[in-house]
């Protein structure tokens, strides 16, 4: 009776972790930002994404290239 008890818990509980993990990917998606909260599973499961969602939050932050003194297109 006991195992069973616990085997149930567990299973259980397994259970809420997955669905509280499916609920919050969605609410991600949904509201958009929040890529802090999935971006360790995104590395884990899927690296290409990752490694190019790390190359575009790089470019962002590289300023432009000021203009030269004297540019005419400017």
């Amino acid at each position: 009776m006991g195992t069973l008890v616990g085997a149930t818990a567990v299973v259980v509980l397994f259970a809420v972790v997955l669905g509280g993990l499916a609920w919050a990917a969605g609410r991600v998606r949904r509201r958009g930002g929040g890529e802090s909260l999935m971006q360790p599973f995104d590395e884990i499961w899927h690296p290409a994404a990752h490694h190019a969602r790390v190359h575009v939050e790089t470019q962002e932050e590289v300023p432009a290239p000021a203009p030269s003194p004297g540019d005419r297109l400017v």
